[in-house]
Order: structure tokens, then C-alpha cells, then sequence
């Protein structure tokens, strides 16, 4: 099975585009939820996370994410710290996932990608692109959070430019239906060249 990354800035609209193609039929992997996830259910991760962080990483209902959050978009440092404890669970995670998968190819869908090197474990990658504006509106509903907090976060992400060098496809997700269109045009391209 082939691996197609897909990858965008902060609010670019990743998500939406992973369900256009997990209605068409490929399998979807979303980076972003499984780390969550296993940052709640490993205890190894767990033990690190709160030895980096403090007790405060973590309440009674799992992992405090509005701290962890306000921690590390503050500091590079201590964010290279966390997704190097996190990341390579997510990866291991990812290679149990891709072998339970029957389908030419599977969508790995992942904030950063390109910032962390895991595109090269990818036959092909695919960037998802929008507005600033419109990407700031988007995560200022979807989080509850403030515009300075999204360009907080957005700072710590490789700009467009320099992500469209890596990428084989990209999307312009500026409505739904144009974004549709490109997902089906990419599907049909990946189907035809047998990836």
C-alpha cells in the first residue's frame, strides 16, 4: 500500500480534506487524534510528559491540552521536547495501523509533516493551503481562542512557500465544492497511476 501525505498550516482545512478522501474510499489516518489519544492511554508517554511539564500536564480526565498548549507555542525548546516524546509513539502506532489497511493507497494526515522529516516515509504528499485570514477565523471558532494564539501557533509552522517546494499536489481550499473537485482529480490521478 502506498502512503500519500497530507499536510497543510493550522486551520488550512486538513481535516476536511482526509474525509473527501476517506469518502472515496481511502483509508484515513489522522496524526493529530491518535497522539491525543495515546498521550492519554501510554503510561510512557504519561511518565515524560509530566517529568517535562509538571503534574499540571495531566488532571483526572487525561492529558490538560489548554496547558500543555499555553507551554509549549511559548517555548521551541520545550515543543521539540514534546514531539519528541510523542512522535515516534505516533509513528510505531501508524506502521501497526497501515498494515491492518486494504487499499491502494492511505492518507497520513499531519500538522507537521514536513517540519518533523516524516514525509520522506511517504510516496507522495499532498499540501492543503488557505487564506491567513480565512485560516484564523476558522481556528478562532473551532478552538475558542484568541487571534494571537492562532499566530502564536502559526509561527511555529513552515510557511506555504516553503511546503509547496515538498509537496506533489496542492490544494486551495477555498470552498467546498472547488476543494471537492481537486480531491477527486487527485484520487483519480493516484487510482490511474496504480499508487
Amino acid at each position: 500500500m502506498k502512503i500519500v501525505g497530507l499536510t497543510g498550516g493550522i486551520g488550512s482545512g486538513k481535516t476536511t480534506v482526509a474525509g473527501l478522501f476517506k469518502e472515496l474510499g481511502a483509508p484515513v489516518y489522522i496524526a493529530d487524534v491518535e497522539a491525543k489519544k495515546l498521550s492519554n492511554s501510554s503510561k510512557i508517554i504519561r511518565r515524560k510528559l509530566i517529568q517535562l511539564l509538571g503534574e499540571k500536564a495531566y488532571t483526572h480526565g487525561g492529558l490538560n491540552r489548554k496547558f500543555v498548549a499555553d507551554k509549549i507555542f511559548k517555548d521551541p525548546i520545550l515543543l521539540k521536547s514534546v514531539n519528541e516524546i510523542i512522535h515516534p509513539k505516533v509513528a510505531q502506532h501508524f506502521k501497526r495501523w497501515v498494515k491492518r489497511q486494504n487499499a491502494s493507497y492511505c492518507i497520513k494526515e499531519a500538522a507537521i509533516l514536513f517540519e518533523n522529516g516524516e514525509y520522506i516515509n511517504c510516496d507522495l504528499n499532498i499540501l492543503v493551503v488557505a487564506p491567513k485570514a480565512e485560516r484564523i477565523r476558522r481556528v478562532i471558532q473551532r478552538d475558542a481562542t484568541t487571534k494571537e494564539a492562532v499566530l502564536e501557533r502559526m509561527s511555529h509552522q513552515w510557511s506555504d512557500a516553503k511546503k509547496q517546494k515538498l509537496a506533489d499536489f496542492v490544494i486551495k481550499n477555498q470552498n467546498l465544492e472547488s476543494t471537492q473537485k481537486q480531491v477527486q482529480k487527485i484520487h483519480n490521478t493516484l487510482i490511474r497511476k496504480g499508487i
